[in-house]
């Protein structure tokens, strides 16, 4: 029996545009079995939309406040979002 999916909604501050984190995102959700999205935003925050287990979101998000080699990464907002299915994890323009 699998885990209850959830679905967080994360936007994450500092300097994490220019710098590989949605690459960065999306390899660690694929590393984790996570699906969704990850998009720039027009304010300079990064948004990622995540479904997993708990656990799964979790450690994502630990590796979000992490961030790929060149980031600063200032804040990790999370939110409790809808679950909607998706069939892999993909950066969006």
């Amino acid at each position: 029996m699998s885990a209850a999916k959830l679905a967080r909604l994360y936007r994450i501050r500092g300097r994490v545009q220019g710098v590989g984190f949605r690459y960065f995102a999306e390899h660690s959700a694929h590393a984790l079995g996570i699906t969704g999205w990850v998009r720039n935003r027009d304010d300079g925050c990064v948004e990622v939309y995540a479904v997993g287990s708990a656990e799964e979101l979790a450690e994502f998000a630990g590796m979000l406040w992490k961030g790929p080699r060149w980031a600063e990464v200032r804040g990790v907002e999370e939110l409790e979002a809808a679950v909607e299915r998706h069939s892999g994890f993909s950066v969006r323009q």
